[in-house]
């Protein structure tokens, strides 16, 4: 083996790590991370992607569409919650990683999810915006062009809530996670209200017949995109998925949680299943509530469907606090983006001074850069164009995570710690995580995959000419 292969498959001790995150403080529990979990994952997506994907992709089987992604996403996670009890560290996939796999694995896995952290912050923030421009809009309010849409995008020069709120976010954040978390939970519980408030009212306006044909029959639209049938269903799939990947900010917070080995999976399988559940009923009955020919180009199904159905308070209440609670996906996208950051700085893979702590034991070097960068993202690109990454970047992590149960398991007990919690029907289910995740993968659209390739190769160039060079993993082993 050549000294290059033999370096770049240089693996970190897990003590390393225990020692490196001993200083941030854990005192995160499991309704914490329940409150991070739900309220990443149920966040902008459960208010528009069911409507979508039932007009564009799968009519009124945008439910399984939703249950069949929830399924590839529950393999994924039970992967996860046996990752983060036996490594509770800082940065997730790329900690982890780095552990089973070695230095460049972890980094391109790393630098998978940092694409993801990056787009999703920006993507949310701007989803944000557009939901409270759409509320101001119902009281006959309006913001400038100038001041509402990306630079370059309909007379946009920045988008000024977007900024606001990310700043707004960054700055709670930077106080502690113990605070944040608090605000997390207040606000995830007032949005499971709003959405639980839609479903009952909705029910009373469903429509059997509009049910019908579950599946829609299959056709070939004239601008190229498929409709009806299984591969309807399974665009669907690879649509909404990305409602689903916000576990992942939960164990990028493992290193601050109370007894990990209990915490984090309760905090990641916990969480998806209530987000499962809430997508699904939401799915139902907007489909039963109107056809879903109706929901076309439509950004706010939810409000419509009330407004339509003669429940114009209901809908501008539900719409007032779903905005609020949008807060919640940017807490725990922006806890979790610094982490990794931290993580990448901790090691020399990028600056040191991103993995240095403050007098409080926060790593605000970090979410200070989260902070820039998105406002940055969020400034120049549109939001259809920030959609398309942020599922790419996530399922490579996935991947990489599922098959690392297989170099994982022989380390428990050995110089890993044997976890409480472990994937059941071991070998089988981290093999069917990995193959759900891949098809996922490859039901995105191109343009999602190119990019992809593209942050694949910018990755690389970093690495070998920066991290590969200052990593202190090399420093030590060559001392």
């Amino acid at each position: 083996m050549s000294s290059f292969l033999r370096r770049i498959l240089l693996k970190e001790d897990p003590s390393v790590y225990e020692d490196k995150d001993s200083h941030l403080p854990r005192v995160l529990k499991v309704r914490d991370f329940l409150a991070l979990g739900v309220g990443t994952i149920v966040s902008t997506s459960i208010f528009t992607l069911p409507g979508v994907v039932a007009a564009d992709h799968a009519g009124p089987a945008v439910a399984l569409s939703c249950l069949l992604a929830s399924i590839v996403a529950g393999l994924v996670a039970f992967a996860y919650a046996e990752m983060a009890a036996a490594m509770p560290f800082a940065g997730s996939a790329y900690s982890w990683i780095n552990v089973v796999f070695g230095e460049v694995f972890g980094w391109i896995a790393g630098w998978a999810l940092l694409a993801e952290y990056f787009i999703a912050v920006a993507f949310v923030a701007s989803g944000l915006s557009a939901n409270f421009r759409g509320l101001l809009a119902t009281f006959g309010m309006s913001i400038p062009n100038a001041l509402a849409n990306p630079f370059g995008t309909n007379g946009g020069i920045v988008d000024i809530i977007a900024v606001v709120v990310m700043i707004l976010v960054g700055a709670l954040l930077s106080r502690g996670v113990s605070e944040a978390a608090r605000v997390e939970r207040i606000l995830v519980v007032l949005k499971v209200l709003a959405i639980l408030a839609f479903i009952a009212i909705g029910a009373t306006a469903i429509h059997i017949q509009n049910y019908i044909p579950f599946i829609p029959a299959h056709k070939v639209l004239p601008d190229g995109s498929e409709f009806g049938g299984w591969k309807g269903v399974y665009t669907g799939v690879s649509t909404i998925f990305l409602a689903y990947i916000g576990f992942d900010s939960i164990a990028a917070n493992s290193a601050e949680a109370k007894d990990p080995e209990r915490t984090m999976p309760r905090g990641i399988i916990g969480s998806l299943i209530i987000a499962v559940i809430l997508f699904v009923s939401v799915s139902l009955v907007l489909v039963g509530m109107f056809n879903y020919k109706k929901y076309a180009g439509n950004a706010a199904p939810v409000g419509w469907a009330l407004q339509t159905a003669g429940h114009p308070l209901a809908a501008t209440i539900i719409e007032a606090v779903a905005v609020v609670g949008m807060f919640t996906a940017l807490i725990g996208m922006m806890m979790a983006g610094s982490r990794l950051l931290y993580s990448f700085g901790r090691d020399g893979m990028l600056p040191k001074s991103l993995g240095k702590l403050n007098k409080n034991k926060l790593p605000n070097n970090a979410l200070l850069v989260l902070t820039v960068i998105g406002i940055v993202i969020g400034s120049v690109f549109p939001f259809s164009f920030l959609s398309q990454l942020i599922s790419a970047g996530t399922l490579i992590a996935f991947m990489f995570v599922s098959l690392g149960i297989y170099r994982l398991r022989p380390r428990e007990g050995v110089d890993i710690a044997n976890p409480a919690f472990k994937m059941p029907l071991y070998p089988v289910l981290p093999a069917l995580a990995f193959l759900g995740a891949l098809v996922v993968f490859m039901g995105l659209d191109i343009q999602a995959k190119l990019y992809s390739g593209a942050w694949f190769v910018i990755g690389i160039i970093i690495y070998l000419g920066y991290g590969m060079r200052h990593s202190v993993l090399n420093k030590r082993v060559n001392k």
